[in-house]
């Protein structure tokens, strides 16, 4: 049976203009309709080379110039087949000769049509020389045919598109295509409403199609561009407009009540809210108290102290008879959580047990990978409605998990989860009611991103954090500096003695064997990384041309726990791993080691990147810091530093001091405030899939916003696409706008619900 991937049919009317070897490249590239294909906006443009006179030209420059053509000869080439075609031009200041060999006898024919001598052509490419004729030569440069008018020098020095390519599919192909498509514009789809766009003084589809594909200048292709990025958010506003009204239309338990939990358990907490928290709590009180469901993103830096506000607002959920669920996007957190709530609760958390509070209710863990017995037991109190307080993973999405009246839906850290989850746990109400969702966030979102991206949630933000939190310094350490590294392991040994805890988070697990990468480890070739510490790793860029090094593979977390043990500077810590690959029950059982104190190293992978509370841990070392995205490092050194400790985080790095990777890293350790490193984890790894599951970047989604760029096109966008939802919920007079939306989420996930 053949492998080979079946290409898309193409719409009727695209099979009706293209030629057999444009319609295979339109297939092979998914431009199987006209929306979709005029759609594709180039991915760069070219013009002609600074414009230079022939008598200033010497070998190498890249130029064009401005010639009329003397003559045109051609010959068969002596030692191969084909023909060496000659064309001398001059521009009054010189002459030069433009050579081109040619194997197809049809091209010779070609280039004679345009090389007509008399004729103006502005030509363009790299000087070389002609070592038979000892003079300069242009070797097969490009040229194009011009009128003696400024309207024909201005065309042919316009922008040329370039298109996104696969395979062999030649530019110019898609070029030609293009160009047929324009002839068929006005039958684009026209999402935004054209009084809209005149208003916002925007072009039309059809001709900022046609500035797009087939500019004179580069002002020209800024106006198609900005009409595409107008769509895109006009697009993307409205799908979040329309969900707002559908949140506005559907019931809600209204959360009302004041007592008795939540008096209770503040008496319990061993802190006092801050300002920010008790200012954070009364807006979330207040939009649980509707009888429409409320959707609202806190966003707080690590450590602010959103679990509590969280917590505050469950147990208000469970004081007005109805039930809370957390949503954790990995087992870990997900136990951490309910080891949290359960011992700030105390016995308001142990309802149905001996020592429990009259008023307390249970709180139960739900995660993929519980004993059948213990599932079946926290299904029951789930069903039942005994369980007050539900904390899981996305086993709490499965269809099997039915709450007797679930009424609040918190999911934290909301960049690991896509608004589909939301949605889906959307459909756990009682008879048709929606319960109310809060998501969270340790990833601070600027606002323009947040309105691009999560642009269905009120966005509330918390930006002070508890006192008795110390707080973390942290540090860039480049293995080129084995001081360095040893000073590193020198200060984790001296946290150790001073009785505090030391994380290490590693990018594997293994550093061998077909895990990450399935190819076999360079560290059989190169030998095992030396016993007392790792090898410093010279940058490419050090090297000389004759010099190469395989790269060792990142640090794994069984390897470097074993190193560990022999390191003088740790000598006698207890050492103990984590990852992903432990069942169940054996996290567990580390974690509880670790907030015994139990454990003085923990190696870890990135499972303890979110939620772990460990007070007494006060370092944090991520080797291989360069292979961390900016949350993710921001997150890890969060992990420390939560207690009365002052923190400190070591970003152990490859790269070379000074390179683009350090000064990266650098400005990450800098930043102690994760809104200042938001705008920063932005630029480098995107804002996420917006209406769809992913959240890796902004690849699949956004095609033409640029959520820091386009800051004013998304307040527009925002502002006309609530006006027109406003008076047309339903867009029953707007069908290229409800394609548009269609054609976007099914873009996103093409399992995403429709709005």
């Amino acid at each position: 049976m053949s492998s080979k991937r079946k290409l898309p049919e193409l719409s009727p009317l695209l099979t009706s203009f293209l030629t057999d070897k444009e319609a295979k490249a339109m297939r092979t590239l998914g431009l199987t309709d006209l929306d979709t294909m005029l759609r594709q906006a180039p991915r760069r443009y070219v013009t002609p080379a600074p414009l230079e006179q022939l008598r200033d030209l010497h070998v190498g420059m890249h130029v064009s110039a401005e010639v009329r053509v003397v003559s045109v000869k051609d010959r068969r080439m002596r030692s191969r087949k084909g023909h060496i075609l000659e064309a001398r031009v001059t521009d009054e200041t010189d002459e030069i000769t433009l050579t081109f060999f040619l194997t197809n006898p049809g091209l010779v024919s070609w280039h004679r049509r345009t090389l007509v001598p008399g004729n103006l052509i502005l030509v363009w490419g790299t000087v070389g020389w002609d070592k038979v004729a000892e003079r300069p030569q242009l070797s097969h440069p490009q040229y194009e045919a011009f009128e003696d008018t400024e309207a024909g020098r201005i065309r042919a020095r316009r922008p040329r598109p370039v298109y996104p390519l696969k395979q062999n599919i030649a530019l110019n192909t898609v070029r030609g295509a293009m160009v047929k498509a324009l002839n068929h514009v006005e039958k684009l789809e026209q999402p935004v409403p054209r009084e809209l766009l005149d208003r916002r003084g925007i072009d039309r589809l059809p001709e900022a199609m046609r500035l797009l594909h087939q500019p004179l200048t580069w002002e020209d292709v800024d106006r198609g561009k900005r009409h595409l990025v107008f769509e895109e958010a006009f697009v993307l506003q409205t799908i979040f407009a329309q969900r707002r009204v559908a949140d506005a239309r559907t019931p809600a338990p209204a959360l009302r009540a004041d007592g008795p939990l939540q008096p209770a358990f503040e008496e319990r907490l061993p802190f006092a809210l801050t300002e920010g928290q008790q200012y954070v709590g009364a807006e979330i009180a207040e939009r649980l108290e509707r009888d429409h469901p409320t959707s609202v993103l806190l966003q707080g830096d690590v450590g602010s102290g959103k679990t509590v506000i969280a917590l505050r607002a469950m147990l208000r959920a469970v004081d007005s008879g109805h039930q809370a669920a957390l949503l954790a996007p990995t087992e870990v957190l997900a136990e951490q959580h309910h080891r949290t709530i359960t011992e700030l609760m105390g016995d308001l958390a142990r309802a149905g047990q001996l020592d429990a509070h009259p008023d307390a209710t249970a709180v139960r863990l739900l995660t993929g990978s519980q004993r059948t017995a213990q599932r079946r037991r926290t299904l029951l109190d789930v069903t039942s409605g005994e369980a007050g307080i539900v904390i899981g993973t996305h086993a709490l999405l499965t269809e099997g998990v039915d709450f007797a009246s679930l009424g609040l839906v918190v999911v934290d850290e909301q960049h690991r989860f896509g608004v589909d989850h939301r949605r889906r746990l959307r459909t756990k109400g009682p008879g048709g009611i929606s319960p109310h969702m809060m998501v969270m966030t340790a990833t601070p979102i600027p606002r323009t991103a947040a309105l691009a991206t999560v642009g269905d949630l009120d966005v509330i933000t918390l930006r002070d954090s508890p006192g008795m939190r110390a707080g973390v310094e942290s540090f860039v350490v480049h293995e080129d500096h084995p001081a360095w590294e040893q000073r590193m392991w020198q200060r984790a040994g001296e946290e150790i003695a001073a009785g505090r805890q030391v994380f290490v988070v590693c990018a594997r697990i293994d550093e061998t064997g077909t895990e990450s990468d399935g190819a076999d480890s360079p560290a059989a070739a190169v030998g095992a990384r030396a016993a007392q510490q790792r090898q410093p790793v010279l940058d490419p860029e050090t090297l000389g041309s004759t010099q190469q090094q395989p790269a060792l593979p990142p640090a794994g977390v069984t390897e470097t726990a074993e190193r560990l043990r022999t390191r003088t500077e740790l000598a006698g810590a207890r050492i103990a791993v984590l990852h992903g690959r432990l069942s169940t029950e054996e996290k567990q059982a580390v974690m509880e080691r670790v907030v015994a104190g139990e454990v003085d190293v923990l190696v870890a992978t990135t499972v303890i990147e979110v939620g772990v509370d460990v007070p007494n841990a006060s370092a944090m070392i991520v080797l291989d810091a360069e292979r961390f995205g900016v949350s993710q490092l921001h997150q890890l050194r969060g992990r420390v530093g939560r207690g009365g400790h002052p923190g400190i985080a070591f970003l152990d790095t490859r790269a070379a001091p000074g390179s683009e990777t350090s000064r990266r890293l650098e400005q990450i350790a800098g930043a102690a405030d994760g809104f200042a490193l938001a705008e920063l984890d932005l630029q480098h790894r995107g804002a996420g899939d917006l209406v769809g599951d992913e959240q890796s970047g902004l690849g699949r989604t956004l095609r033409y916003l640029d959520v820091l760029r386009d800051v004013d096109a998304i307040e527009r966008a925002r502002k006309d696409a609530l006006a027109v939802v406003a008076v047309d919920p339903d867009l029953l007079t707007h069908p290229d706008l409800v394609a548009a939306i269609e054609r976007r989420l099914r873009d996103a996930d093409p399992e995403v619900e429709r709005s």
